[in-house]
Parts: C-alpha cells; sequence; structure tokens
C-alpha cells in the first residue's frame, strides 16, 4: 500500500498531549459494525480477545495475551448503536480516551475513532496500531481473518510521524 493510499487521520497538538481523530466507511450496516465494536466473538476477530459491558460505567477488558498488554477500564459513554468510550489504560496508567461513533454514511456506515493521548506518548506509533487494527476491522466485516498489518503500521507510522513534523 502507498502513503497516497494510507486512509490516515489527523493528529493534533494539544495543551495536555494529542488528540486524533481516524475513521472508516464500511459497505455494510451499522448494526454490523456495532457488534464488532462489542461483541466479545466479533472483538476477538479484529482487536482482541475482550469483553465490554454494555452501559456507562461498565467494565471493560481486552487481552493482547500475545504482547501482554491488557486494558482493564471502564465504559465512561455509551449509547447503544451509536457511541462507546472508554480508557485504553490499566490501573494507575495515564487515561487514554477511546471515543468510538457508528454514524450513517451514504456508503453505508462511518466508524469515527477519537484518541485522546497524554504528552510523552507517541501519537504515531499509537494512531498507526489503531490504522492496522482498522484494517484488520475491514477485513473482518468481508468474513476474512488477517494477521495484524505489520507494512501498513510502518507506513503509517512514518506518515504520521510528517503530519506531526
Amino acid at each position: 500500500m502507498s502513503d497516497a493510499a494510507l486512509p490516515l487521520g489527523r493528529i493534533t497538538r494539544t495543551e495536555n498531549g494529542f488528540e486524533a481523530q481516524l475513521g472508516r466507511v464500511f459497505a455494510h450496516p451499522a448494526a454490523a459494525v456495532w457488534a464488532m465494536l462489542t461483541e466479545p466473538a466479533q472483538m476477538a476477530q479484529w482487536l482482541a480477545p475482550g469483553r465490554i459491558e454494555p452501559c456507562e460505567g461498565g467494565a471493560v477488558r481486552i487481552d493482547f495475551a500475545d504482547s501482554g498488554i491488557v486494558i482493564d477500564s471502564r465504559v465512561t459513554a455509551f449509547i447503544p448503536g451509536r457511541l462507546l468510550e472508554y480508557s485504553w489504560s490499566s490501573g494507575t496508567q495515564p487515561q487514554r480516551p477511546l471515543r468510538w461513533e457508528v454514524l450513517p454514511d451514504a456508503a453505508g456506515t462511518r466508524l469515527q475513532l477519537g484518541v485522546r493521548l497524554p504528552a510523552g506518548e507517541d501519537p504515531a506509533k499509537a494512531c498507526a496500531g489503531f490504522e492496522g487494527h482498522l484494517e484488520m476491522l475491514a477485513a473482518a466485516l468481508e468474513g476474512v481473518s488477517i494477521k495484524f498489518p505489520f507494512d501498513l503500521f510502518l507506513q503509517a507510522r512514518a506518515a504520521y510521524g510528517q503530519q506531526l513534523g
């Protein structure tokens, strides 16, 4: 995939760190995209094994067993079928809020991902990782299982690095 074909989002600096907006449009119904975000069997196809209790205050646990990373947080915003927000962190780690929004689009469904990171973290790396998982989500919606696209991750990380200057 060439840099021109990368569907990159936008990272901006804030007073306390970074904010990014990433997104994809899928030619699938909103219910299918929502299920990928919230149902354990679906999440495991593109993100990692895990469980999200579908309510504000609900527990979030996502276990990337191969890397030793475990996300263990709480749902901070929830509108069924439309909005899911939680922190991409565990325990005493800094908060890294993720905001997933499922929106109608003429071509199907738009998935918008907002990412906030504290100062001192690498937003290019974080966003490139999410780009890889969004690519895996696109494949999973098509019924295809793919491994994490490391080449895309590297291209996206370099492009986001250039975006940040």
